[in-house]
């Protein structure tokens, strides 16, 4: 234990963090490519055609993996900025603002591909549906909390506030997730859960993992080079960061 939390300690100052992201970068990347490649190809070509919806249903290989990026990213930046406000690491709120570009282009996407999916489901692009209103707030909450570090120019008061800001909205997460539990929705249930076995084909179901595995390596890739962006303009008055700045120019 006493090695990983040196590990930590010493991974969380900005100064070792920054070349071990510039590292980190390009195996992220590849491994998105890859997955991206196999898991489209799964979703599009392999996949059987579903009885009911037919091929329409192919998009859910988007939007679902998206919906789970949607949430998943905010707990992880609420995660971020609670470690953050609790041992006051400058990274921590660095890595959450880093996320939140990301976590809100896979909400849009989210919403976008549904709107594609409800047309021939429901016949309409929208409906005031407790999960896509939920899934909307998501949406707002992204964009607010990028507004709100934009307009504090203090990076200690954006810290504090861009955190308790997202450690409010982290109650509208499982209002998204259980809204088709808790109200009559248009939205179908869930066909992955952690308690049955999923209710579509094992191709179906492995083009959608691989699909949000590939989610997944895109968005460490991309928040590691915003990040590291982050890190140069926080850090800017620092020795080593001026060093790497002249090695730039």
């Amino acid at each position: 234990m006493a090695s990983i939390s040196s590990i930590w300690l010493k991974y969380s100052a900005p100064v070792t963090f920054y070349p071990l992201a510039g590292k980190l970068v390009p195996w992220f990347s590849i491994a998105a490519a890859l997955l991206f490649s196999l898991g489209l190809s799964i979703s599009f070509f392999v996949a059987p055609t579903d009885f009911q919806q037919g091929e329409a249903y192919r998009i859910i290989f988007i939007h679902v993996p998206a919906a789970w990026m949607s949430m998943f990213i905010y707990l992880v930046m609420a995660s971020y900025c609670a470690l953050g406000l609790a041992f006051n690491t400058r990274l921590s709120h660095m890595m959450a603002s880093a996320l939140a570009p990301t976590g809100a282009m896979f909400t849009f996407i989210a919403l976008w591909t549904g709107s594609f999916w409800g047309k021939p489901m429901w016949g309409a692009w929208w409906v005031w549906d407790a999960r896509l209103t939920s899934e909307l707030i998501l949406l707002f909450l992204y964009i607010g909390f990028i507004s709100l570090q934009a307009a504090i120019d203090n990076p200690v008061r954006r810290d504090k506030a861009g955190a308790v800001f997202l450690l409010v909205g982290v109650v509208n997460i499982p209002i998204v997730y259980f809204s088709v539990q808790w109200w009559n929705t248009l939205h179908q249930g869930a066909s992955v859960n952690m308690t049955t076995a999923p209710t579509m084909a094992q191709t179906m179901f492995a083009g959608m993992l691989i699909m949000a595995a590939a989610c997944w390596m895109y968005s460490i890739a991309v928040s590691l080079v915003r990040v590291r962006q982050l890190i140069l303009e926080r850090e800017c008055r620092s020795a080593w960061v001026t060093d790497i700045l002249e090695t730039l120019k």
